[in-house]
């Protein structure tokens, strides 16, 4: 091999090594840039999950006022009283039978008192 050739096979041999040392460089740029905005994204849609969940429990903890309520008042039949919570109108419903219209009142008002910052529904019928 002449010295020209040598030269000339280290030259590409170097400008190789350049070429694919720079696209290993933008390829990790490009990595830890995908990283951190999936990142980004994976806190968004924790913090969205997180706020679901929170919803839903507090929904749930007004059924669950709710319904107690109804129960430890001696003035209703509340077994035959279905609760339900809407989170998204943050409504009450109250669904069900009551033996009186007078019962269907109270209960309604127990619902009011207890689910502070919903609006109550109610939807009971009377009779058995």
């Amino acid at each position: 091999m002449t010295a020209l050739a040598r030269r000339l096979t280290v030259f590409v041999c170097a400008l190789t090594l350049a070429v694919f040392a720079s696209a290993c460089r933008n390829t990790a740029v490009g990595v830890k840039r995908d990283a951190e905005e999936n990142s980004r994204k994976a806190a968004v849609k924790a913090s969205e999950a997180a706020e679901k969940a929170s919803q839903a429990a507090e929904a749930a903890a007004q059924t669950m006022n709710v319904k107690t309520a109804l129960l430890a008042d001696t003035r209703v039949t509340a077994r035959g009283i279905d609760v339900d919570t809407d989170r998204e109108t943050k409504t009450v419903t109250l669904k069900g039978h009551v033996p009186t219209e007078e019962q269907k009142t109270i209960a309604e008002q127990i619902a009011v008192e207890r689910a502070s910052g919903y609006r109550v529904r109610n939807e009971l019928t009377i009779g058995n």
